[in-house]
């Protein structure tokens, strides 16, 4: 996963330093611990120092804005002045999560009374009384009518810093988002009312560029291949698919070269991700295309450019989303339930996504496409077994966009050998439960599944983009 850049500020009182000397030295350690954390985990840090003064925080913030960074963690050192925060917040103009982060987990206090020195003593527990500022900080922030965002613990807490690396992963995500071309091929399906989408909504909200592409781009880009990278191609098919015996080679050829052209065509339009449909008539290029296109497709998503079908923009957003965050996100939708086992199967007749699946995906030959025309090759796939996370970008009344997430295991038992990617899914409250809440919440019929549980930062994700979320018991 790429960096994420963030802002670092302490706050302090600066009449404190005269008072106490050693001090301020004391709390800019602290700072440099938080600093050198969130630096293993992943972020570069852009730290402003100890600000304790109005002045020093109209600067401090400045710098940051002109740092472009895309979070800011404040850090309570000890007791400041919400007059030093409010300048900062609203210079540097990012969100803010508050660390309420003091030393240890409890002062000694029999070594903090046997300092005798009252001025010592209270010294020592201005170190530590980062819990002083937090509800004037927390006040200040609702009536400027800024966000509030805290993370509580210590600072070599282990949920503290879970919590900030959730903070870090949804601020990694939300970069990745609004550098997001998200190309779209074809049409809608005809009829497929739940799919249709508001780009222009879509790109409020992630910062998402759609670039809309006319399959004639694909069928030319095919036309003028060079054979290498047709045959390059077919060397990716052969360590990539367990190739059935019943794929004929003529099959074989007709998916690798679309593959091929569908690589170009993303390489030139510099897509993130694609969402795709399209019919064409009998016998022609563009149906020639549609028709072959899964096994290609398949590449780009195990290789972080996520593809759905059906045009599903909304979920090739969900498919990013889990992608960015390391977790893959294959393209699924409710396939049936069994009651016997309380599971719920899930897949598709589309592209998967080989790097989060049980086992090597095979490509398989389909003599008809359910739904849609021609056949040619499909894959078949079980997402690994173990924790998943269903994740759906959902447009609702008013046109509003709104997360959708659950968290499941996917588990071993029968699926159906269909050339289909489908995987049997155990949710906590049950088959019947996750079916209400699930379909209650009004998502489209597709969703995004991912590698282990993400509802946590999924939430911090929404938190930052301004949206809700709505978490499946």
């Amino acid at each position: 996963m790429t960096s994420v850049r963030v802002g670092l500020f302490g706050i302090g009182l600066d009449t404190y330093w005269s008072q106490f000397p050693g001090l301020r030295e004391r709390l800019l350690g602290y700072q440099a611990r938080i600093a050198n954390g969130l630096t293993a985990a992943g972020a570069e840090v852009v730290d402003t120092g100890l600000v304790d003064s109005p002045e020093v925080a109209r600067t401090a913030g400045d710098r940051l804005a002109a740092a472009n960074v895309e979070v800011v963690f404040l850090f309570i050192s000890t007791y400041a002045l919400s007059s030093t925060v409010l300048p900062m917040v609203q210079r540097c103009g990012r969100p803010v999560i508050v660390l309420n982060l003091q030393p240890t987990a409890a002062l000694d206090y029999e070594a903090f009374n046997r300092l005798g020195d009252r001025g010592a003593m209270t010294g020592d527990w201005l170190a530590n009384c980062q819990a002083c500022s937090l509800p004037e900080v927390a006040c200040v922030f609702r009536r400027a009518g800024l966000p509030f965002r805290q993370v509580t613990g210590w600072l070599d807490d282990p949920l503290a810093w879970q919590q900030i690396r959730h903070w870090l992963t949804a601020a990694r995500v939300r970069h990745g988002l609004r550098d997001l071309r998200l190309g779209a091929l074809g049409n809608y399906y005809d009829g497929m009312l739940d799919v249709y989408t508001d780009l222009t909504a879509m790109s409020a909200v992630f910062g998402t560029h759609h670039a809309i592409i006319e399959m004639d781009e694909v069928v030319a880009t095919r036309q003028a291949l060079d054979e290498s990278a047709v045959q390059a191609m077919h060397a990716r098919f052969a360590t990539t698919f367990d190739l059935d015996p019943a794929c004929r080679p003529e099959e074989l050829e007709r998916a690798a070269r679309t593959a091929a052209a569908l690589q170009q065509v993303v390489d030139r339009r510099r897509l993130g991700a694609l969402a795709y449909y399209f019919e064409g008539q009998p016998g022609t290029a563009g149906q020639d295309v549609i028709t072959s296109l899964i096994p290609g497709a398949t590449l780009l998503t195990a290789n972080h450019i996520p593809c759905a079908g059906e045009y599903e923009i909304r979920n090739a957003h969900a498919m990013k989303i889990l992608d960015l965050a390391g977790a893959g996100g294959s393209f699924s939708e409710l396939y049936l339930t069994d009651f016997t086992d309380d599971v719920v199967l899930l897949g598709h007749d589309g592209p998967g996504h080989a790097a989060i699946a049980q086992e090597q995906i095979r490509l398989v030959p389909l003599p008809i496409y359910h739904g849609k025309p021609g056949s040619g090759l499909s894959i078949q796939m079980q997402v690994r077994h173990g924790p998943v996370t269903l994740l759906s970008v959902v447009q609702g009344a008013q046109g509003k966009i709104s997360l959708l997430v659950a968290e499941a295991e996917a588990v071993p038992g029968p699926t159906l050998a269909i050339g289909n990617t489908n995987t049997r899914y155990r949710f906590a409250g049950g088959a019947r439960n996750f079916l209400g809440q699930w379909s209650a919440a009004g998502p489209a019929h597709h969703t995004a599944i991912g590698l282990g549980h993400h509802a946590d930062w999924l939430a911090n994700l929404a938190d930052l983009l301004g949206i809700t979320i709505t978490r499946i018991a």
